[in-house]
């Protein structure tokens, strides 16, 4: 399967503004920006054929282009990272069977959830979008809910059918869990990965659609999916020793920086 990775980057971010040229600290000590760090986990994915920075804003294609990175210049009207996606497809012109967003939040997505994910979505016959989802343990709920305790808006989670169709991704903690979980014990929560594999057909058709009351609600781009009847497969994911957050807020800095040092990542 012939497949391109778009890292969808803008700058005017409403929660954090210029995340994209945020520096995290490696193990080591080394300094990259958050951009970079997702390039590279792009970078890192087996059977990729091309892999590309859409954004709107000069600074981030002068960053990006500073370390090697192939960038795309997308409109400021994209309204969220598949629709920068779809254009940026638009933009490069060529034929592919899967396109990936590996959205640039999430430098700490290893290369096997994308594997997977485009894996799954080869041989599922019915599904247009895959993502992953990760079961939470004990300590990774406590971070969702002390999220959602000091009144930020962080981490996703989702629901899904036996066949791994979606029911519903959203910033709540879902669903309702009636006991306390003790430490590394797993939980029924998923923790929705940022990444999205799509047929190109229905990333084509996705700007078209208007905006539903689910995705205005939550901020959710993948819910205009579900309101239009598309199927979203959610793939579970391994994963294998690795500690994984996305940087939402700036309060996420320190808890990525601290994960790359417990993990010897630079």
């Amino acid at each position: 399967m012939k497949t391109l990775i778009v890292i969808p980057a803008r700058y005017a971010s409403t929660r954090y503004p210029g995340k994209p040229l945020v520096q995290l600290t490696g193990a080591s000590g080394l300094k990259q920006t958050l951009i970079e760090r997702s390039w590279r986990a792009a970078t890192s994915v087996q059977g990729a054929d091309r892999v590309v920075v859409a954004t709107d804003d000069d600074r981030i294609k002068s960053a990006a282009e500073g370390f090697g990175a192939d960038v795309v210049m997308t409109s400021e009207s994209c309204q969220n990272g598949t629709e920068r996606c779809a254009e940026a497809l638009t933009a490069l012109g060529e034929d592919y069977d899967i396109v990936v967003n590996l959205q640039g939040d999430a430098p700490l997505t290893p290369h096997w959830f994308v594997e997977d994910l485009v894996a799954a979505l080869s041989s599922h016959p019915t599904a247009q979008v895959a993502t992953p989802v990760l079961r939470t343990d004990a300590e990774t709920l406590e971070s969702l809910l002390l999220d959602r305790r000091e009144g930020r808006v962080g981490g996703t989670t989702a629901v899904f059918a036996a066949n791994g169709e979606a029911l519903y991704f959203s910033k709540e903690v879902i669903p309702y869990r009636g006991k306390i979980y003790t430490q590394g014990e797993e939980t029924p929560v998923w923790h929705h990965v940022g990444v999205y594999a799509y047929r190109p057909s229905v990333l084509a058709e996705y700007p078209s659609w208007p905006t539903g009351p689910l995705e205005s609600l939550e901020g959710l781009e993948q819910l205009r999916f579900l309101e239009r009847n598309a199927a979203v497969l959610c793939v579970p994911v391994e994963a294998r020793g690795r500690q994984f957050w996305e940087l939402n807020n700036p309060e996420d800095v320190p808890k990525l920086e601290a994960m790359m040092k417990a993990m010897d990542v630079d």
